[in-house]
C-alpha cells in the first residue's frame, strides 16, 4: 500500500510538472514587432496593397489552393508526409467554412503561434514556426487583403493521420522542442539592404522549411540550415555560400535571374516546388528586394549537406557532342535510345536547350546528381509554369514509360549531362509514382 502511494504521488508529481511545462513552453510572446522596409511594400502604405505584397511574398496561395478545385486561397491541397496526409485550411474569408468570423487576435494567434481559432494547435505544414517573427501589423495587413478576396464556401477536409499523430494537443510538446515564439529583430551591425533580405527569406519566404533537411522529430536540423532537404520526392538544393555545392559560385546577376525568371544558364532551371515558388511568388519582387534577397543569400554560412552534389560544367560527353549529334563513341544504350526518341528535339545532345533556354541541361544541379531524384520526377510528372510572359512546359512522360525505362533515361542523363554513375532504379521508379 505504502508503494502504491509513493507511485501515485510520483506520478501526480510527474502530470503536474508537464503540465506547467506544456503552459510555460507554450506561451505565446505578446510583442508586436517591428518588420524592415520593403520596396515592394513600404511601410504606412495601404495595408490591404502592403497585404497582398505580404502575401504573394509568402507564398499563401501556393499551399492553400488545390489543383483540383483551382480556388485561390479556399484550402484542400494534401501534404503528404511521413504520418499521413495533412490538407490546407480554407483562408478566404467565408463566415462558415473560411476565416470570416475571426477577430485580430485570432488571426494573428494562427500565424504567429499556430493555434486555431478553436484553440487547437495546427501542424507545423503551415510553417508558423518561421511566421512567428511577422510583425503584428503585417499578419493583419495580410488579413485585411484575404478579406477583400472572393469568399468561397468549402468545407475543411479532414486530415488523415493515425494515431498518435491525429492528437493536436500533442502539438504542443512538439512546440516545447522544436519552436520558438520570437519577432524578428533587425540586425544594426548589417545594412538595411541585409534585414530586407532576412525577413524576405526568413519570417515570409520561409526558405528553411523547404532547404533544410528535417531530424527524427520532423523539426528542421538547424545546423545544416539551408543546406537543401528533399520535398515531395524534388530536391531542394542548397542554398548556402559553400562555392562547391552550394551557390557560392553564382554571380549576383544569375542569382536574381534564378529567383525572377527561374533560370539561369549553366546553372539551373526551376521545376516542381522551386518551380512553383517562382511562378506563383518570387518573381513578383520588386528588383530592389530581389536584391536584397541575394545580398541576404551570399552571408548564409557554408554547409556541404548531406546529401552533396559536385557539378561537372563540362563532362566529357557533352564536349564531344553537338547540339544535333551525341559524342560518335558514346554507348547506345537504352536511355541513350529513349532520349533521342522523346527529348534531343528539345534539350539537343549538347544540353543546351533549343527552343528554350529552360530546356537546357548543361551545368545543372538535377542532371549531376546520381540519385536523380529531380530528373526521375522530371520525367514522371513533366513540367508546366507561367513564369513572367514566358510559358515553361515539358510533358510527363509517367504514363508512356514503364518504371525501367525511367530508370534507363534518369541514369543516361546523369551519365551524359553530369558525367557521373546514375543509381535510378525500376524499383525506386515506382516508389516516386507514389509520392
Amino acid at each position: 500500500m505504502k508503494r502504491l502511494r509513493v507511485f501515485l504521488v510520483i506520478a501526480l508529481v510527474i502530470l503536474v510538472s508537464g503540465a506547467v511545462g506544456y503552459v510555460v513552453l507554450n506561451r505565446p510572446d505578446p510583442a508586436d514587432g517591428t518588420a524592415p522596409a520593403l520596396a515592394g511594400a513600404p511601410n504606412g502604405a495601404n495595408p490591404v496593397a502592403r497585404g497582398e505584397y505580404l502575401a504573394r511574398a509568402a507564398d499563401c496561395i501556393a499551399c492553400h489552393t488545390a489543383l483540383e478545385t483551382g480556388k485561390p486561397y479556399a484550402g484542400g491541397l494534401p501534404f503528404k508526409l511521413p504520418f499521413g496526409t495533412i490538407y490546407s485550411s480554407n483562408i478566404t474569408a467565408d463566415m462558415e467554412t473560411g476565416i470570416g468570423s475571426w477577430t485580430d487576435d485570432e488571426f494573428v494567434r494562427a500565424v504567429r503561434d499556430g493555434i486555431r481559432k478553436d484553440g487547437k494547435h495546427l501542424y507545423p505544414a503551415f510553417p508558423y514556426t518561421a511566421y512567428t517573427e511577422l510583425s503584428r501589423s503585417d499578419v493583419l495587413a495580410i488579413k485585411a487583403y484575404l478579406f477583400t478576396l472572393p469568399k468561397v464556401r468549402q468545407a475543411e477536409r479532414p486530415n488523415d493521420l493515425g494515431f498518435p499523430f491525429n492528437q493536436r494537443w500533442a502539438m504542443g510538446f512538439w512546440n516545447a522542442v522544436f519552436f520558438r515564439n520570437q519577432r524578428f529583430a533587425n540586425d544594426p551591425a548589417r545594412s538595411a539592404q541585409w534585414n530586407a533580405g532576412a525577413y524576405l527569406a526568413g519570417p515570409l519566404g520561409h526558405c528553411a522549411e523547404c532547404h533544410t533537411p528535417r531530424n527524427l522529430g520532423f523539426g528542421l536540423k538547424h545546423s545544416e540550415s539551408l543546406a537543401g532537404a528533399e520535398l515531395e520526392g524534388w530536391r531542394a538544393w542548397n542554398i548556402t555560400s559553400d562555392e562547391t555545392h552550394g551557390i557560392g559560385k553564382w554571380s549576383d546577376e544569375a542569382l536574381g535571374r534564378y529567383l525572377t525568371t527561374g533560370h539561369a544558364d549553366g546553372h539551373a532551371s526551376a521545376m516542381g516546388p522551386m518551380g512553383e515558388a517562382v511562378a506563383r511568388s518570387l518573381q513578383f519582387l520588386k528588383p530592389e528586394d530581389t536584391a536584397a534577397l541575394v545580398t541576404w543569400l551570399r552571408t548564409v554560412p557554408a554547409r556541404t549537406g548531406d546529401d552533396p552534389v559536385v557539378v561537372d560544367p563540362a563532362p566529357k560527353a557533352v564536349v564531344a557532342s553537338t547540339a544535333m549529334a551525341p559524342d560518335a563513341g558514346e554507348h547506345q544504350s537504352e536511355g541513350h535510345r529513349l532520349f533521342e526518341g522523346a527529348c534531343v528535339s528539345c534539350h539537343q545532345w549538347n544540353g543546351t536547350g533549343q527552343q528554350t533556354p529552360y530546356a537546357g541541361l548543361s551545368g545543372t544541379r538535377g542532371v549531376n546528381d546520381p540519385s536523380g531524384k529531380t530528373a526521375t520526377q522530371a520525367i514522371l510528372r513533366g513540367v508546366k509554369l507561367h513564369i513572367n510572359d514566358t510559358e515553361v512546359y515539358m510533358p510527363s512522360f509517367g504514363h508512356a514509360y514503364s518504371d525501367p525505362e525511367v530508370a534507363a533515361l534518369a541514369n543516361y542523363v546523369i551519365a551524359h549531362f553530369g558525367g557521373k554513375q546514375g543509381t535510378v532504379t525500376a524499383k525506386e521508379v515506382a516508389k516516386r509514382r507514389e509520392l
